[in-house]
């Protein structure tokens, strides 16, 4: 893991030395853990993408067990859609559920769900049953869905972590007050550990 300063390795013109902050990283973003926790990770992650489904099937649950459920780390799930249109309506989708406070649960049954990259497994009906699964109200959700609710949130997302510098899924940034570190892959838990 390569520590880096908090914007030394993503200054490509003095403004856009200000926008890798913690700020700008957990802003409008449904975190997970101790929202005090000196260290926080961000994700950002494509619900189709082969690798963040092998980071949340083989690495995430230790992670949570370790650090998240103890209140040591906070956990942030940013968008960064690079699968196109299916992805951007599965990240839509977690913020219809979102509205009904149900955020982690539906990105959760989204991982556990997982059908491949670009196999079509990601449809609106195959979404709803998802709502439906988690005790979504059906109709407050779709209605989300139909209209597009956060299509711009998850477009802001991605065009953030381009911005930042992100260029594959999964990418991490672990970060305090003083250090950042930028982890790329379904690295095994032992990499976070570090």
């Amino acid at each position: 893991m390569i520590g880096v300063g908090l914007t030394s390795n993503f200054e490509k013109d003095p403004e856009d030395s200000s926008i890798l902050n913690k700020e700008n990283l957990l802003e409008g973003s449904t975190i997970i853990g101790n929202p005090n926790a000196t260290i926080t990770i961000v994700e950002f992650g494509d619900y189709q993408c082969t690798f963040c489904y092998k980071f949340h099937d083989e690495t995430m649950d230790r992670i949570n067990e370790k650090y998240i459920k103890t209140g040591n780390v906070n956990f942030v799930y940013k968008d960064f859609p690079l699968n196109g249109e299916p992805s951007i309506l599965a990240s839509e989708a977690s913020y219809c559920a979102q509205k009904q406070n149900k955020f982690w649960e539906y990105h959760d049954t989204l991982y556990n769900n997982w059908g491949g990259e670009n196999t079509g497994w990601i449809t609106e009906s195959v979404l709803l049953g998802f709502a439906k699964e988690i005790g979504l109200n059906l109709d407050a959700f779709s209605q989300c869905l139909d209209n597009s609710e956060f299509r711009q949130k998850v477009l802001d997302n991605e065009q953030f972590g381009k911005d930042v510098g992100i260029n594959a899924t999964p990418s991490f940034l672990i970060f305090n007050d003083n250090e950042l570190y930028r982890i790329v892959g379904a690295q095994p838990f032992e990499r976070f550990k570090q």
